[in-house]
């Protein structure tokens, strides 16, 4: 094996990107044979399996709750309602005003 101090940073790279595709083609060959035993596994006892591989995991975005209180100032200014009050609402509410009156 080689001396990973005498290597160059591009050297370096190059075994990382190497050793990273190594990494990846022997887990791709170690779950094909693990499909391959449970497939035989199931045959065996007469059952037929069918396996699907999910790449990753979905990722839950939330949605985009519309806007709904807006600044009677600055009508550029929304709040959904959720979250910390910004501090428009807050003024406006600690001067005495009804959060009702801001709404959409």
């Amino acid at each position: 094996m080689t001396d990973l101090n005498n290597l160059s940073v591009t050297e370096l790279q190059t075994v990382i990107e190497n050793a990273e595709s190594a990494i990846k083609d022997k887990q791709a060959s170690q779950r094909k044979e693990v499909f391959a035993q449970i497939k035989s596994l199931a045959a065996s006892v007469g059952v037929t399996v069918e396996i699907r591989e999910i790449d990753k995991k979905k990722i839950r975005k939330g949605a985009k709750v519309p806007p709904k209180y807006r600044n009677p100032d600055d009508a550029s200014l929304t709040w959904t309602g959720r979250g910390v009050m910004p501090r428009w609402m807050r003024a406006l509410t600690e001067s005495g005003r009804d959060k009702s009156e801001f709404l959409i």
